[in-house]
């Protein structure tokens, strides 16, 4: 098959970005011809702010330059997977004047919740689903902190709904999770078009041991990922089980005092996937704790390559990705006390994880390859 990607990346690369790699990767080696079309969120400081509100509405270059690329590569399908803001929903049109059906992966909340995340004032929000137009996320600045910002999203959601693009200009969604499905169709979105296909691991790091005698948390230092109810939890758990931390974010000084005031927490700050592959393979558990409804757990499932169980704030995609008291253990979201009382009783029980390590490896192989992707 022929396939054309198309995907605006971030400015600060997550895991939207590192899943387009790794699946164009993955569908080349299967004897695909793909193709892709991509933009990067670093121009966003070229344009002016009418400019790239007018760009996140509707991008003229954009749907130039997808007909270019599909009148060249002549795709079967155009699989989209970010479109915010350079790209915009053009590209759908695009695809529909010469006549190429398109896939489109939700990677976050975004058609119906304009910050993407469910999210706002430290609690989970969906003030804005089923909403025409959400006129909420503008008062609160939800997008960016930025009222103006918001505004353009809102707009984009708001004329595209009305256009009808959602429902005429892509042929299938992909959700990561039947969570996530369910809050789309809750949203709006037609049943029949929204299919589930989870993320996936590739290479395989094989089981790991466990032997490393420290909790691990991978991800973006920021309120909504659970942070600061982590750093709390450890003025219990302490020396009990050291916590090692991984990754950068606006909450890297709390971070950084953390450490300096706990010795039971390492900040190691951003590090390569290599490095990561080792750390998850030896680590007793890592710990999920995000406050906000994750369409996915990139690294959950990672951990679970590595045979390393979980334990995950028990809402959102985690819930659904970690079966309590076999993969892993939930704990109550935000709750530090809770989210230390079972780091500490986890770590007193050798033979449970050894029996979590166990079922995280068979999960991973059942539900999480390469082959099965």
């Amino acid at each position: 098959m022929r396939i054309l990607l198309v995907h605006n990346f971030y400015q600060q690369t997550g895991g939207e970005d590192l899943v387009v790699a790794d699946e164009a990767r993955l569908l080349a080696s299967r004897g695909h011809d793909v193709a892709q079309y991509s933009i990067h969120n670093d121009q966003v400081n070229s344009l002016s702010r009418f400019g790239l509100g007018h760009r996140t509405i509707w991008s003229r270059p954009a749907h130039h330059d997808v007909r270019a690329a599909i009148a060249t590569h002549r795709p079967d399908v155009v699989h989209v997977h970010n479109t915010l803001p350079l790209l915009s929903p053009s590209v759908y049109y695009a695809a529909s004047a010469e006549g190429v059906p398109v896939v489109q992966t939700l990677h976050n909340y975004r058609l119906m919740c304009p910050a993407a995340v469910c999210f706002r004032d430290g609690r989970v929000c969906t003030d804005c689903v089923g909403k025409s137009v959400a006129l909420g996320a503008i008062r609160h600045g939800c997008y960016r902190g930025s009222r103006s910002a918001s505004a353009a999203v809102v707009t984009m959601l708001s004329v595209h709904r009305l256009l009808g693009t959602w429902e005429r200009k892509i042929s299938v969604y992909i959700t990561l999770t039947d969570l996530a499905r369910r809050l789309f169709i809750e949203s709006g979105l037609a049943a029949e078009k929204l299919v589930v296909k989870p993320n996936f691991v590739d290479p395989d790091p094989g089981s790991g041991t466990g032997s490393g005698g420290y909790a691990l948390f991978v991800g973006r230092l920021s309120v909504e990922k659970g942070i600061r109810t982590l750093l709390h939890a450890w003025q219990s758990v302490g020396g009990r089980l050291p916590l090692r931390i991984v990754g950068d974010g606006p909450l890297g000084p709390d971070v950084a005092a953390a450490a300096a005031d706990n010795p039971a927490v390492t900040w190691l700050g951003r590090r390569e996937p290599k490095d990561l592959v080792s750390l998850l393979r030896e680590a007793t558990c890592l710990v999920f704790p995000s406050e906000c409804y994750e369409t996915f757990g990139r690294v959950i499932v990672e951990a679970f390559a590595a045979g390393t169980p979980v334990v995950a704030a028990g809402h959102g995609a985690a819930a659904e990705l970690v079966a309590d008291g076999i993969t892993g253990v939930l704990f109550r979201p935000g709750d530090a006390s809770d989210l230390a009382a079972k780091v500490i009783h986890l770590n007193s029980q050798p033979v449970l994880r050894g029996l979590m390590r166990a079922a995280a490896r068979s999960d991973f192989e059942s539900r999480f390859t390469a082959d099965g992707n």
